[in-house]
């Protein structure tokens, strides 16, 4: 019968990958860590200028392609076809390839361009070979490529540059933990000079302190997502060296002027990026000069916002005309998407009932094909959307494929092969039946009957008897979780209504009693509210609300002491927990867990005792701040106190 042989259809690759897509613009609005206010400045203020200082500001983040875009391929699937660019010898491409292997730090860039013509010249290639094969009488589905010896070689040499370009970015992964753990260091020592400075050894540690920031600045590369915090811990204890300790105007005077005059180079550095060509390279260098700006430490006061303003607007320039060339590539990339998907609802339209013949196959393989073409075609699609697209068109392809090869090489055997599915689904169905894991199972049935929905059909002597069969394995299960979700349902109603009960006598206790009758009672309904089981979902919190409000509105009446409500409280948790099976480990990790916190606040309490001499009692703002500590450390108190008190319950139960 002609066309039953296996056709050699064109094969997919392995991934598409996309272009590398330009990582959103930093916002420039990120306010600039010098409108910081220092401590020596704020004494010369008034209450409410000093109020402004705030060490948790956002700063501008350098994004490094480089290293956190994931390395991305290019194939021969992923050539753009609007590439005008000259395209080499397949010699000439290989010779490049290998200079590429054997430089010390291949970029990635010039490794995608080599790559990409690379991939041009062998589908250039393949398409050769195959015109010639059709022109010497052959059929399209039957070409087979044959690929050369330097084809070969220039495979071999892009996957070995992939993983010496794979080794260096682990390198500096590793370099850049490294590197976490220097900078954490220097601020370590920043502290350390900031709470041990006496005015007669300034000189040696103001030394000793820029040296320092001289080893801060010669550290570069860091992960992204811990620049923002080690710079704020940085820049705060900068911060208090300049203004804890009393430095003399001279030295600080001729920081602030050099500074500016640094600051004032990267102004003008950024100005002229404007006039860059590259939109990509000026937003990137734009990058490295907000870096710069915040290795370089304050200006005076007077000189901050015009500076800052100066900077933020050269930025400003630069990020819109990024940002503007983003949002074109974005349009192009979305056309792009819509067009593939369009192949693939194509692909996934495809009837194959109506595919009954070999005629028939045969006329789809060809408009698959030509699909297959389009696609190719087709530029990049935005990164996000690229792997889930591919997956799609290639999970289509290869379905087609699939049931192509299934219809010549088992038409006869299809509907026994159904059939042996079938019954397999079958015993998997009762022997689920009788499950009471009802959330497992329902998603395991569900699954199932989806199944039995893919299989084709089998012989007409075995239609009614298979469905019987696997349709009252289906029904007996979920009339039986039917039935356990009503009784389920019908005690949490109940608990409910007990609930409520509890709460209705706690409203109506008798006032008459005193507090010492009263308290035992209360306690010991609230003992019973918590012993009754689950309530319905939806009715949860309303249920708890109601207790909650009349509980305290009891201990309102009663004068109760807060502090004594929550120790009540606590002890009607670790009751019921004294009741658990594996009682006595609950208890101690809970002990566990009150000492660590006990011993965090007693180190938060010596904290703020320490920080007390730092203040200044003679201004205003020192008063302020010293009533505000005072008032923080007798609440951290009482909380250690009502801790103790948790423990010593604890150790009661055990």
């Amino acid at each position: 019968m002609e066309g039953m042989a296996d056709e050699t259809i064109e094969q997919l690759p392995q991934e598409e990958k996309v272009s590398e897509t330009p990582v959103e613009p930093t916002p420039v609005e990120q306010v600039e860590a010098e409108e910081h206010l220092t401590v020596a400045e704020v004494a010369e203020t008034a209450p409410e200028e000093a109020a402004e200082i705030n060490y948790d500001m956002e700063i501008p983040e350098v994004v490094d392609t480089e290293t956190e875009d994931a390395e991305e391929d290019v194939d021969e699937n992923s050539i753009s076809v609007d590439d005008s660019s000259e395209l080499l010898t397949v010699e000439e491409i290989v010779q490049k390839l290998r200079d590429l292997l054997a430089s010390d730090h291949p970029q990635r860039r010039e490794v995608d361009e080599v790559k990409n013509q690379f991939y041009r010249s062998l589908r250039n290639e393949t398409e050769s070979q195959k015109a010639a094969y059709i022109e010497a009488g052959g059929e399209s589905i039957d070409f087979v490529v044959k690929e050369s010896e330097i084809y070969t070689e220039g495979k071999e040499l892009i996957q070995k540059i992939k993983e010496k370009r794979a080794a260096i970015l682990a390198r500096e992964e590793a370099e850049k933990e490294q590197n976490v753990a220097k900078k954490m260091a220097i601020i370590d020592q920043i502290r350390h000079l900031t709470e041990n400075q006496s005015q007669e050894d300034f000189n040696k540690a103001y030394q000793e302190f820029r040296s320092l920031q001289q080893q801060w600045n010669e550290i570069k590369l860091v992960p992204q997502t811990k620049v923002n915090e080690l710079w704020k811990e940085y820049q705060r204890y900068v911060e208090k060296f300049y203004d804890l300790v009393r430095i003399n105007n001279e030295f600080r005077e001729y920081d602030f002027k050099k500074n500016l005059e640094l600051k004032t180079e990267l102004c003008e550095a950024a100005e002229r990026l404007n006039e860059e060509p590259d939109v990509v390279s000026a937003f990137h260098q734009l990058q490295n000069l907000h870096q710069e700006w915040r290795d370089i430490g304050p200006v005076s006061r007077k000189d901050r916002e015009e500076i800052w303003n100066r900077f933020k607007a050269a930025s400003t320039l630069i990020n819109k005309k990024y940002q503007a060339h983003f949002e074109s590539l974005k349009e192009k990339e979305e056309e792009n998407l819509a067009a593939k998907t369009a192949l693939c609802e194509a692909l996934e339209a495809i009837d194959y009932t109506k595919l009954k013949t070999v005629r028939d196959w045969n006329n789809k393989i060809k408009e698959v094909l030509d699909i297959q073409k389009q696609w190719r075609e087709i530029g990049y699609v935005p990164k996000k959307w690229n792997t889930k697209i591919y997956d799609r068109y290639r999970a289509a392809c290869d379905f087609f494929f699939r049931n192509k090869n299934d219809f010549y090489k088992s038409m006869h055997g299809e509907m026994e092969e159904n059939l042996k599915k079938k019954l397999a689904l079958c015993e998997r169905a009762e022997a689920l039946k009788d499950s009471q894991d009802w959330k497992k199972t329902t998603r395991e049935m569900i699954a199932i009957q989806k199944e039995w929905k893919t299989i084709g059909i089998v012989p007409r002597k075995y239609v009614d008897s298979t469905w019987k069969r696997f349709i009252s394995a289906c029904d007996y299960f979920f009339e039986q979780k039917k039935l356990h979700a009503s009784s389920q349902h019908e005690e949490e109603v109940n608990n409910y209504e007990k609930k409520r009960e509890i709460v209705e006598k706690i409203n109506n206790l008798d006032h008459s009693l005193t507090p010492e009758e009263a308290l035992p009672l209360l306690r010991q309904l609230m003992d019973e509210w918590y012993g009754i089981g689950h309530v319905p979902f939806k009715v949860k919190d309303k249920a708890y609300k109601e207790f909650y409000d009349a509980t305290e509105a009891q201990f309102d009446r009663l004068n109760i002491d807060k502090t004594e409500r929550k120790l009540d409280s606590f002890r009607s948790n670790i009751s019921d927990m004294a009741r658990s099976d594996n009682a006595k480990s609950q208890l101690l990790r809970e002990r566990e867990r009150l000492m660590r916190q006990y011993e965090r606040m007693k180190v938060e309490l010596q904290t703020y005792e320490n920080n007390i001499g730092f203040l200044s009692v003679s201004s205003k703002k020192g008063n302020n701040l010293l009533d505000d500590m005072n008032q923080k450390m007798k609440k951290i108190k009482s909380e250690l106190e009502l801790l103790v008190k948790k423990i010593a319950a604890i150790d009661e139960e055990l």
